[in-house]
Protein backbone atom coordinates (compact mmCIF):
# COMPACT_ATOMS: atom_id res chain seq x y z
CA UNK A 1 0.00 0.00 0.00
CA UNK A 2 1.13 3.54 -0.73
CA UNK A 3 0.23 6.78 1.00
CA UNK A 4 -0.99 9.94 -0.74
CA UNK A 5 2.59 11.01 -1.45
CA UNK A 6 3.40 7.67 -3.12
CA UNK A 7 5.57 6.34 -0.28
CA UNK A 8 5.30 2.73 0.84
CA UNK A 9 3.32 2.25 4.06
CA UNK A 10 4.95 -0.04 6.62
CA UNK A 11 2.28 -1.96 8.60
CA UNK A 12 2.70 -3.47 12.08
CA UNK A 13 0.37 -5.84 13.89
CA UNK A 14 0.54 -6.17 17.65
CA UNK A 15 2.35 -9.24 18.95
CA UNK A 16 -0.56 -9.52 21.41
CA UNK A 17 -3.04 -10.02 18.55
CA UNK A 18 -4.98 -13.24 18.69
CA UNK A 19 -7.86 -14.77 16.78
CA UNK A 20 -10.20 -11.93 17.77
CA UNK A 21 -10.48 -8.40 16.44
CA UNK A 22 -7.07 -7.02 15.65
CA UNK A 23 -5.85 -3.84 14.05
CA UNK A 24 -2.68 -2.92 12.21
CA UNK A 25 -0.92 0.42 12.40
CA UNK A 26 0.66 1.80 9.25
CA UNK A 27 3.45 4.32 9.25
CA UNK A 28 3.20 6.64 6.24
CA UNK A 29 5.33 9.63 5.36
CA UNK A 30 2.97 12.22 6.88
CA UNK A 31 0.40 10.26 8.87
CA UNK A 32 -0.38 7.19 10.93
CA UNK A 33 -2.95 4.76 9.48
CA UNK A 34 -5.09 2.15 11.24
CA UNK A 35 -6.93 -0.75 9.56
CA UNK A 36 -8.72 -3.99 10.47
CA UNK A 37 -6.35 -6.94 10.09
CA UNK A 38 -9.12 -9.16 8.72
CA UNK A 39 -10.33 -6.56 6.19
CA UNK A 40 -7.17 -5.01 4.78
CA UNK A 41 -9.00 -3.69 1.71
CA UNK A 42 -11.64 -1.97 3.87
CA UNK A 43 -11.69 1.38 5.60
CA UNK A 44 -8.46 2.96 6.80
CA UNK A 45 -8.40 5.60 9.52
CA UNK A 46 -5.78 8.33 9.20
CA UNK A 47 -4.28 10.40 12.03
CA UNK A 48 -1.71 13.18 12.02
CA UNK A 49 1.54 12.27 13.74
CA UNK A 50 0.95 14.79 16.59
CA UNK A 51 -2.58 13.43 17.18
CA UNK A 52 -1.23 9.86 17.25
CA UNK A 53 1.50 10.87 19.71
CA UNK A 54 -1.14 12.43 22.01
CA UNK A 55 -3.21 9.22 21.81
CA UNK A 56 -0.22 6.99 22.67
CA UNK A 57 0.70 9.27 25.60
CA UNK A 58 -2.87 9.02 26.92
CA UNK A 59 -2.81 5.21 26.64
CA UNK A 60 0.52 5.00 28.44
CA UNK A 61 -0.71 7.29 31.23
CA UNK A 62 -3.67 4.99 31.90
CA UNK A 63 -6.29 7.45 30.70
CA UNK A 64 -8.28 4.65 29.02
CA UNK A 65 -7.90 2.01 31.73
CA UNK A 66 -11.09 0.47 33.11
CA UNK A 67 -11.74 1.53 36.67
Amino acid sequence: MYDAEGSTVVWRKSSASGAGGCVEVGFASRSILVRDTKDRAGAVLSFSKPTWADFIAAVRSGQFDFK
